[in-house]
């Protein structure tokens, strides 16, 4: 269900269907954008550096977030204005399942007609129930009619 500028409430969170992330999705991540990086590819070094085996890059991470947070508003979106924030709080490995909750903390009309601007709050979360990633993300979006 798409939502629009005046059915999204200040202070409310919005929750996102969960999505694991296979060995596949992360592996496809990796050769896509070229990353090489050890603690990501081999499993042996990431042992060897103290982690459980090899963990997500992080933008894989937020990429996943921002298609679950897309969800929300599919034909109302207008576009991605900026993200500010960003903080990796737990690794996220190959495996695990994540969930976004979408907190709106600000919105404003804009100077032009019929569309806001939201500023929502991404909480991403793993199958713990433990925050593992999070970014403020300002969006523009359509509003339902001309206020």
């Amino acid at each position: 269900m798409t939502r629009y500028y005046e059915d999204f409430e200040l202070g409310t969170i919005y929750p996102t269907k969960s999505r694991l992330i296979s060995d596949a999705d992360h592996d496809t991540f990796c050769n896509l954008v070229g990353y090489g990086v050890p603690l990501f590819t081999d499993n042996e070094y990431a042992l060897s550096r103290g982690l459980p085996g090899r963990i997500c890059p992080s933008h894989l991470v937020m990429s996943l977030s921002t298609a679950m947070t897309g969800e929300l508003f599919p034909d109302s979106v207008i576009a991605l204005a900026g993200i500010e924030g960003a903080k990796f709080i737990r690794y996220v490995r190959p495996g695990d399942t994540i969930y976004t909750e979408v907190e709106v903390i600000m919105k404003r009309l804009t100077s032009k007609p019929k569309q806001g601007l939201i500023i929502f709050r991404d909480h991403v979360y793993n199958q713990f129930d433990e925050e593992v990633f999070r970014n403020d993300k300002h969006v523009l979006i359509r509003c339902r009619e001309t206020l």
